[in-house]
């Protein structure tokens, strides 16, 4: 069962929001069509680690058609066009102004086709002294202050993977659904900006808060929680780490008892919320060091079982891969069938079948055919 089998998507698109979200919808079952230039979307040539193919574009981009098209040609732009009379989806995440000057620009589109729903994927809104600068992931987790507050105490640091394009395509997904409701009722389209910008200032809606309301500047603590105590990762004697959450007083209670084997810690007034844990870590810390160096990983997990207290192992890459909850589907690539993680949402009633990942223009000549003028 295809939720969206009814729906066509064409997308201008390269690197990773615009085909994040774009690959959604195909996941979905919507025919997407995806316009590359002549040399192809540049996440082609990111890297070759799956089976020569580019990880990020073997990620984004299965279950789609290729269409090589030059939307500066007079005769691609009218080809386009004739698609577009009928899609209920145009998504684009070219250069600041690009689609505007190519004559795709929403405004224009949305008079041309009434029922579109035109979905433009930039670095900073399409508004504001910014809108016509160049972004790439990196550049906005430090524009936003995302850097700010990740790393260490010594230097900041970046999320390990592209959190803004993902975030920005998961952001246009959602937007897109919405419009394609809100279309079944009012038979319009509408047109949808969604920038990394944006995107990550809202996730970074909590430090902001305790910046603008109590002047605090969220600090940098490694792998710990800046504004909970403890919750953090912790060495255990046999040099592997575990890392633990408490939420709740009850919790604190319940890991002094039987974790720490402390119970008299709940008299101590530097302890007594999360509030004062906070303001003394450097004291929380010591006490749980103090205890878990002298035991093992497995022993710690056997008090954090028998307390009730959610905890994790502090895995690398090489433990996800292992890890017995990783869910992966097929798919197909021009180098042969590949696994990639599996969408998260998981739905009784959808059928995930082996999608297929196009090589540059794999479907140009039937596409071209199939919206000729004759």
């Amino acid at each position: 069962m295809l939720d969206l089998k009814d729906i066509f998507v064409v997308s201008l698109e390269q690197a990773v929001a615009a085909p994040f979200c774009s690959g959604r919808l195909a996941e979905a079952g919507a025919r997407v069509i995806k316009i590359e230039r002549e040399e192809g979307d540049f996440a082609r040539g990111y890297d070759s680690v799956v089976n020569g193919e580019s990880a990020y574009f073997v990620w984004l981009n299965r279950g789609k058609e290729s269409l090589i098209l030059n939307i500066k040609d007079g005769n691609d732009a009218d080809l386009l066009h004739r698609i577009l009379v009928e899609a209920d989806v145009f998504i684009q995440n070219l250069a600041p102004g690009a689609a505007e000057r190519a004559g795709f620009g929403s405004k224009h589109l949305r008079v041309r086709y009434p029922q579109l729903i035109c979905c433009n994927i930039s670095g900073y809104g399409e508004q504001g002294e910014y809108r016509d600068l160049k972004a790439y992931d990196l550049l906005i987790q430090c524009e936003t202050g995302l850097a700010s507050i990740t790393g260490t105490p010594e230097a900041p640091g970046r999320v390990g993977f592209s959190i803004c394009d993902i975030n920005c395509g998961q952001q246009a997904y959602t937007a897109i659904l919405e419009a394609l409701i809100e279309r079944q009722h009012s038979c319009e389209g509408c047109t949808v900006d969604v920038s990394l910008f944006d995107g990550m200032a809202e996730w970074m809606a909590v430090p902001l808060l305790h910046y603008d309301y109590a002047g605090k500047i969220q600090p940098r603590v490694g792998i710990n929680h800046a504004t909970i105590s403890p919750y953090g990762c912790y060495a255990c004697a046999d040099d592997l780490s575990i890392v633990i959450a408490i939420q709740n007083e009850r919790e604190w209670r319940n890991f002094c008892s039987e974790v720490l084997e402390q119970p008299e810690l709940d008299g101590d007034e530097r302890l007594q919320s999360n509030a004062t844990r906070v303001a003394n870590r450097d004291y929380v810390d010591d006490l749980i060091h103090a205890v878990f160096s002298k035991l093992s990983q497995a022993e710690v997990i056997a008090r954090i079982d028998k307390a009730d207290i959610a905890y994790g192992r502090l895995n690398d890459v090489k433990g996800l891969s292992e890890h017995p909850q990783l869910r992966r589907c097929k798919v197909d690539t021009p180098a042969g069938e590949a696994e990639v993680p599996a969408v998260a949402a998981i739905r009784s009633n959808h059928h995930e079948g082996v999608l297929q990942v196009p090589s540059l223009g794999e479907h140009s000549g039937r596409i071209r055919e199939e919206f000729s003028e004759n």
